[in-house]
């Protein structure tokens, strides 16, 4: 009995703590969002992301409010000599809370730190082979996103990727669709939907156009979508984020079904912004 009445103790005070963390947090930010935008922060937006310009007016103060929680709640890391700045952290940050906005967000609730490095980086994997071989692979990498908290940019990319808004390229678009899709603990392309009924569609829709990238990829045919996409569906959905995006008009025009369930998913119509 006295068990019992101590585990249940223990569940109430979790619960609470939950509660209270969670209430806290929310104040916070309602206290983050009363700031003032910064002036300087206003020039970087407009010097360094002309996407700024396409969004409609009511979005572009979300997003100036998102990008506020974001900087004060996310560590930015400079690796290999570069110093993080105000100019990095609100050319990231905006890029990054574009696939937050009209949506009930935690701000990417399992990431902690960005690690910017000054251009591409080397990553070393190991590849597991044939009789227990086990062999060292050197990738070239301008992003990452990890499942312990942490994604990494190239700065060079970033900035690049931000000067041109409609190439349907886009690193920390891709890299931060990977961060919705592992909220629930799986990098699958099948981040968190409103409902458990909307997944059937979701992945009737999603692996038609999987499929299709494929076979793109295998006869090297032409494709709104990079071959990278093709890779599985976690890519995929990170490649076709992207591509949603920059590009709406053509996802629109091509490939209507997978318009509509990425337009539900990010609660944006982008078609009519550009």
């Amino acid at each position: 009995m006295i068990g019992i009445l101590l585990v249940s103790i223990i569940a109430i005070a979790s619960i609470t703590w939950i509660a209270s963390s969670r209430w806290r947090s929310e104040r916070r930010r309602q206290q983050i969002k009363q700031q003032a935008f910064p002036k300087a922060w206003r020039a970087i937006l407009k010097k360094r992301m002309p996407y700024f310009r396409l969004l409609p007016a009511d979005l572009q103060l979300q997003l100036k409010k998102h990008i506020q929680i974001f900087i004060a709640e996310k560590e930015f890391v400079g690796c290999d000599g570069i110093k993080i700045d105000d100019e990095i952290r609100i050319t990231i940050a905006a890029q990054a809370c574009l696939l937050l906005l009209n949506r009930s967000t935690d701000f990417y609730p399992n990431l902690k730190q960005i690690l910017v490095y000054p251009s591409v980086f080397f990553v070393n994997n190991q590849e597991h082979k044939s009789g227990g071989v086990i062999s060292e692979r050197q990738r070239i990498l301008s992003g990452e996103s990890w499942q312990n908290g942490k994604v990494i940019l190239s700065w060079q990319t970033a900035q690049a990727d931000a000067a041109n808004p409609i190439d349907g390229s886009n690193v920390v678009i891709h890299e931060f669709a990977h961060q919705l899709d592992q909220e629930d603990g799986n990098a699958n392309g099948a981040p968190i939907l409103d409902n458990v009924s909307d997944y059937s569609h979701w992945s009737k829709v999603l692996s038609e156009e999987f499929a299709a990238l494929q076979q793109h990829a295998k006869y090297n045919t032409p494709t709104l979508f990079s071959y990278y996409g093709a890779t599985n569906p976690a890519e995929f959905f990170a490649v076709v984020t992207e591509v949603f995006f920059e590009r709406p008009k053509e996802v629109y025009q091509y490939h209507r079904a997978l318009y509509k369930e990425l337009s539900q998913f990010f609660k944006l119509d982008p078609v009519n912004w550009h």
